[in-house]
């Protein structure tokens, strides 16, 4: 199973044995787990070092390590360079990719995203018909800009009318920023191993965004953080504790329904990862999107 392996003590040494990152301090050996399991690194600790092998053998699975500031944001993230054996003829394809195609992603995308957020509504007992509804205003591109509007009514609803997203902020949205750090990584890395470039988005484009698509391409995802994170607040408060930073963790093996059965949420962001990049090479669209998960599970993330 993919695991996140979070370093948020100073002084911590990095490094690989035997086919297990592990980690010391000094020269005593706090723990290890096997490189093929871990989805992902993310480091918020001072003083932390690393060996050169530990690096490239992440590397070489395909598992991002995420640099994380004071807010819990990223800062930086290391990518293998190589991703998938087609990688050259799909980055071609993706770099070609006419306009209308990918628009009409991003309409799907949307769409996705708000359906999320309307069954995250209703599975807290709060109105989430005006959400559902605002499906049927997403347009090629998303020009009517039906997003932002979902935003404006789903975020006092899920987090309370003083509520407001800011990245820079402590408490609530450090909570948040964790937990789209942890979906961050698992998509940056879905989009690399699918042979696509993280910086060619489908609507994320500034200049400084060197992870636009996965940005892209997490955003139906985001609504399990939000309500992992409520749950986390009204239960504990709004700390980014080592519990908050397991539960939120632990999210990317939560079963998402996708086409007949279930599936986990990193393997899910996968399959629309390729689905993107096939969809890239036919010229046809044809993404692999989420389910809501029922009312109960949603419900329940985070409590």
């Amino acid at each position: 199973m993919d695991q996140i392996v979070d370093i948020s003590t100073d002084g911590r040494h990095l490094s690989r044995d035997r086919g297990f990152l592990k980690v010391s301090e000094g020269s005593k050996e706090i723990g290890r787990i096997p490189l093929d399991q871990i989805a992902a690194v993310i480091v918020h600790a001072h003083g932390t070092t690393w060996s050169c092998s530990v690096l490239t053998e992440l590397a070489d699975r395909g598992a991002p390590v995420v640099l994380c500031g004071a807010n819990h944001a990223p800062r930086s993230v290391l990518l293998p360079l190589d991703g998938h054996h087609a990688q050259g003829a799909r980055l071609r394809a993706q770099w070609g990719a006419k306009a209308p195609l990918m628009k009409q992603a991003w309409k799907q995308i949307v769409i996705s995203k708000i359906t999320m957020q309307a069954a995250a509504l209703e599975a807290i007992g709060e109105a989430h018909a005006p959400v559902a509804m605002l499906r049927r205003k997403v347009t090629s591109g998303d020009t009517t800009n039906a997003e932002a509007q979902a935003a404006r009514y789903y975020w006092p609803r899920m987090m309370g009318t003083d509520f407001r997203r800011d990245p820079s902020k402590p408490d609530v949205n450090a909570l948040l920023n964790y937990g789209y750090t942890v979906l961050r990584a698992a998509t940056a890395r879905a989009v690399v191993a699918a042979g696509l470039h993280p910086t060619i988005g489908l609507y994320h484009s500034n200049r400084g965004n060197a992870f636009a698509l996965a940005d892209d391409l997490m955003e139906p995802f985001r609504p399990l953080i939000d309500c992992c994170v409520r749950a986390l607040a009204a239960r504990n408060g709004p700390k980014v504790d080592p519990e908050a930073k397991q539960t939120l963790a632990r999210l990317i093996a939560l079963d998402l329904p996708l086409g007949d059965g279930l599936t986990p949420v990193s393997v899910a962001i996968c399959k629309l990862a390729v689905s993107l990049g096939q969809s890239f090479e036919s010229g046809r669209l044809n993404l692999a999107l989420p389910t809501p998960p029922d009312a109960l599970t949603l419900a329940g993330l985070g409590s």
